[in-house]
């Protein structure tokens, strides 16, 4: 006999969940609190650049975020007052020249689908940017739901300063959505570096903080992100991806079916029962 599933009742099928807590991360530091993961990129001597292995371990760590049971909101940071140099010039650049055709191509779809593994993962990411954010570091912060910066940091999408297209880790599709075609076409053909004031006037970033109290604002959003109706979150984040690809009208019908479901949630009951009651509504996510 099949059963009837009510509305406001938790029916999940069996899954496997992790705890990130547990997560020993080998190439950056990883801690998780209060739903709250921070995740730093720990090479301050060079500016935090990325390895192969560091992009490998990144793209695999987001991709478990989606069973991440005690994960909710992530920040992404970086050691010593820079976020990210981008591709590590004598670990990454070099060996590159050498590769061949397929060599290449797999590299390249591996920094992607570290991009990928962002933007599907269900917890909203705030970036915490600081000095420099150049190259892949870039990407990292323009995979990131949310960014907040410094007035002294600079953001360079510099890969034709190296010879190469714009078009890296979805740069060309990504960018003019957050900040507009032109804005977007004049940062990919020059590779200049955009200020954190002027980031924040071209909407790059949410806001600009004292370089002092950037992780810790990042994290105060991260931990109102977590607080709130996290499988909703999620549902937001996913919405916000999959309509790029739509008309209004798919979108609406997308929209409808998406909120029709949240609708079923224990939070959404939660919260009417917290209002009729004049209360706060404590939110748990299912």
């Amino acid at each position: 006999m099949s059963q009837r599933y009510l509305p406001g009742q938790a029916h999940q099928l069996p899954r496997h969940r992790l705890h990130m807590a547990d997560y020993q991360a080998e190439h950056f530091l990883f801690s998780v609190q209060t739903g709250v993961a921070t995740l730093t990129l720990n090479r301050p001597e060079r500016k935090n650049p990325l390895s192969f292995d560091s992009y490998a371990e990144l793209r695999d760590l987001f991709r478990a975020l989606a069973t991440a049971e005690d994960v909710h909101a992530v920040v992404i940071t970086g050691a010593g007052n820079n976020f990210c140099s981008g591709g590590d010039v004598h670990e990454i650049i070099g060996p590159l020249t050498k590769l061949d055709m397929p060599g290449l191509l797999a590299f390249t779809r591996m920094t992607g689908d570290l991009v990928k593994a962002m933007r599907a993962c269900p917890q909203p990411i705030v970036a915490a940017i600081d000095g420099i954010c150049a190259g892949a570091g870039a990407l990292l912060a323009l995979a990131s739901d949310l960014r907040y910066g410094t007035a002294r940091s600079k953001t360079f999408f510099l890969f034709n300063r190296v010879g190469l297209a714009g078009c890296d880790m979805g740069a060309c599709a990504l960018l003019p959505r957050v900040i507009g075609q032109g804005r977007a076409s004049e940062l990919l053909y020059t590779g200049r570096g955009l200020p954190g004031e002027e980031a924040e006037r071209w909407g790059f970033y949410n806001r600009v903080c004292a370089p002092e109290e950037l992780v810790t604002q990042a994290q105060q959003m991260a931990l109102s992100l977590a607080q709130g109706p996290t499988f909703a979150n999620g549902m937001t984040k996913k919405m916000l991806q999959q309509e790029w690809n739509m008309g209004v009208d798919e979108a609406i019908e997308a929209e409808a079916q998406a909120q029709a479901i949240c609708m079923v949630t224990n939070d959404f009951h939660r919260a009417y029962h917290a209002f009729v009651a004049k209360q706060t509504p404590q939110f748990l996510g299912d």
